[in-house]
């Protein structure tokens, strides 16, 4: 789109040099000798740019400055001023103006400051939208839930949100763990900094030290040159660190140094990093268990565990379910360029007695599924996987059953990781997406249970 600029000067010859120089340029230009003429354009039509002597009849080029930025907020000017007046136009920019330029100049010159204006407006565009599509996705009126516990979390979150502490957010795989972790950092007043992710389940631990805290050049075989861990990329903001309960004792201890000090040392160097970082973490299991276990530091957990947030199944929410579905219909309905309207509601029945066992994850993976294979303007039984679409099987308990509860979680987990690596044609890093596990803790879960 074409940038429209109002050029304000009471020298005619230098007017119509100037106009006829940026229409050439491409934009919608107009032209004014007097600042009050130029306010009653503004008021007719708005521009983009404003460039205005200071020296001008009627209205001077100071008091229109002053007027464009209390009534044209998205309008910007650069002011023309001569040598022996630029103490003023330093006073013009403290006002708002967005530069000035030195009479004489050659037209070249506006021209580039015009050039780099245009530029800096686009960023700003493009930095609203931005923020706007943030609010759309991370605003908590727009996360999704009726559910009562749901409602309670929302208003958790709006309590938490604004302040300091450490949040730890409990829930099952696929519960929307990491979509609360960037709520709270979009609602606090850490939301103009940096939100940092991390999963502490898919590195080892020299790599979860190195990935955390940096390391300097040649601090172990392959470090070529220095690098920031996610510390201090996260800093003046949040860090997110997933699967919290992963973490091994080592990493435990050096993590318990920063919460209490704010620095640290990169891996392999001496100088100490502070940081001003926020620490949201989430875990799969209860810490407080961890911790009677031995597995987890005590004092650590008392510095995360400042603030708990419990998200629940699906299954225990299962009023959400058709709110989801038409969410995740109407995303992939519009990112496929398909005009599917609905649900039938027989497959949204099969899809209410289905339990979930992946959450939110799964049932996003199942609506993508569908919209993909549905051919007319319905999703419909068909559309679903066979394990939803038939209802899962009820098993009696027979004399070679699992009878205790770790035979009967470990065997539920076998059956149900056999069950979706037979809907994606056993392709792993599809069925560990949809279990809500890493590739790596797939493979390891596959060999335990010794499936080929």
């Amino acid at each position: 789109m074409k940038s429209r600029i109002l050029v304000v000067d009471d020298e005619k010859i230098k007017l119509i040099t100037l106009l006829d120089a940026l229409s050439k340029e491409g934009y919608e230009v107009e032209g004014c000798e007097d600042g009050l003429t130029a306010l009653n354009k503004l008021e007719e039509s708005g521009f983009d740019i404003v460039v205005a002597d200071l020296k001008l009849p009627k209205m001077d080029g100071m008091e229109l400055l002053r007027r464009i930025k209390e009534n044209y907020s998205g309008t910007e000017v650069i002011i023309m001023t001569a040598y022996g007046t630029i103490e003023s136009a330093v006073s013009a920019m403290k006002m708002g103006a967005h530069d000035y330029i030195t009479k004489p100049f050659p037209t070249e010159e506006l021209l580039l400051k015009i050039k780099r204006l245009k530029k800096y407006q686009e960023l700003t565009k493009e930095n609203i939208l931005l923020h706007s599509q943030l609010d759309e996705k991370y605003g908590l009126d727009n996360i999704i839930g009726k559910n009562k516990r749901m409602q309670e979390i929302y208003e958790l979150i709006k309590t938490i949100a604004p302040g300091e502490s450490n949040v730890v957010i409990y829930g099952e795989s696929g519960t929307g763990k990491e979509l609360i972790a960037h709520a709270i950092h979009h609602n606090s007043n850490r939301k103009n900094g940096p939100f940092i992710k991390v999963s502490c389940a898919v590195l080892s631990e020299n790599l979860l030290e190195s990935e955390l805290f940096g390391h300097e050049k040649g601090a172990f075989t392959g470090a070529m040159t220095r690098k920031p861990g996610r510390f201090e990329l996260a800093d003046g903001g949040t860090i997110f660190m997933d699967d919290v309960d992963d973490m091994t004792p080592l990493v435990q201890v050096k993590l318990l140094r920063v919460l209490q000090e704010r620095e640290f040392e990169r891996v392999g160097g001496t100088e100490t990093v502070k940081v001003n970082v926020r620490v949201v973490t989430a875990s799969k299991k209860d810490l407080g268990e961890f911790v009677k276990a031995g597995r987890f530091r005590e004092d650590l957990y008392y510095r995360l565990n400042v603030i708990a947030v419990h998200l629940p199944p699906l299954r225990e929410r299962k009023d959400d379910i058709p709110l989801l579905v038409e969410h995740f219909l109407k995303k992939y309905a519009a990112k496929s360029g398909k005009k599917i309207e609905e649900i039938s509601p027989d497959a949204l029945s099969r899809m209410l007695e289905y339990n979930w066992p992946g959450n939110i994850r799964e049932l996003e993976n199942v609506m993508e599924r569908a919209v993909v294979l549905n051919k007319g303007k319905a999703i419909t039984v068909k559309d679903l996987p066979t394990l939803i679409a038939q209802g899962e099987p009820q098993t009696a308990i027979t004399e070679k059953s699992p009878t205790t509860i770790e035979e009967v979680v470990k065997e539920a987990e076998k059956e149900h990781i056999i069950r979706v690596l037979r809907e994606t044609g056993g392709k792993k890093n599809e069925t560990a997406k949809i279990l809500g596990i890493s590739r790596k803790t797939l493979w390891e879960k596959m060999k335990l249970y010794r499936l080929d």
